[in-house]
C-alpha cells in the first residue's frame, strides 16, 4: 500500500520510539525528512541522524535523545496533511507555547524552524511543531 504521508509517517515513528524509550528508529529516506530532522538537530530535539543503507532501500537513523530519562520531544505533530495544506505568511507563523516550542515551515528558502523563518521574512507551508 502506498504512503499518502510520509513525513507523518517518520513524526510517528519518533513519537513511537520515544514512548518505547529506544535509542534510535529508522525510517525511509527522503530529501524532506533529512531537511526536517536538520530542524529537529539544530533546534536540540535528537541527537542527530544518519543514512543507513544496509537494507535494500536507503533509510535514515535517527537519535533520539533524553534529559533525565524523559523524551527531549514532548509533543510533535503535524499541522499540514495531504488533505489539508495549511500555509502561513511570515508575520503570521504560529508561536507554539509561547516560544517555548518551534514550528517547522518549508519555505522557498528550505526547510526552517518558525524562528528562522521570521529572521529570513518568508513564509510557506507549516509542516508541523514541536515541543
Amino acid at each position: 500500500m502506498a504512503m499518502t504521508d510520509p513525513l507523518g509517517d517518520m513524526l510517528t515513528r519518533i513519537r513511537n520510539g520515544q514512548q518505547a524509550k529506544k535509542d534510535s528508529v529508522l525510517s525511509p529516506a527522503s530529501t524532506l525528512r533529512a531537511r526536517v530532522l536538520e530542524v529537529l538537530q539544530r533546534e536540540g530535539y535528537i541527537r542527530g541522524f544518519s543514512e543507513d543503507e544496509t537494507g535494500k532501500h536507503k533509510q535514515l537513523r535517527i537519535e533520539l535523545k533524553y534529559f533525565e530519562g524523559e523524551p527531549a520531544i514532548k509533543h510533535v505533530a503535524r499541522v499540514s496533511k495531504p488533505g489539508r495544506r495549511v500555509y502561513s505568511g511570515s508575520k503570521e507563523l504560529p508561536i507554539v507555547r509561547n516560544g517555548l516550542g518551534i514550528t517547522i515551515v518549508s519555505t522557498p528558502k528550505g526547510v526552517l524552524s518558525d524562528a528562522e523563518a521570521r529572521t529570513e521574512n518568508v513564509g510557506g507551508e507549516v509542516l508541523a511543531e514541536v515541543f
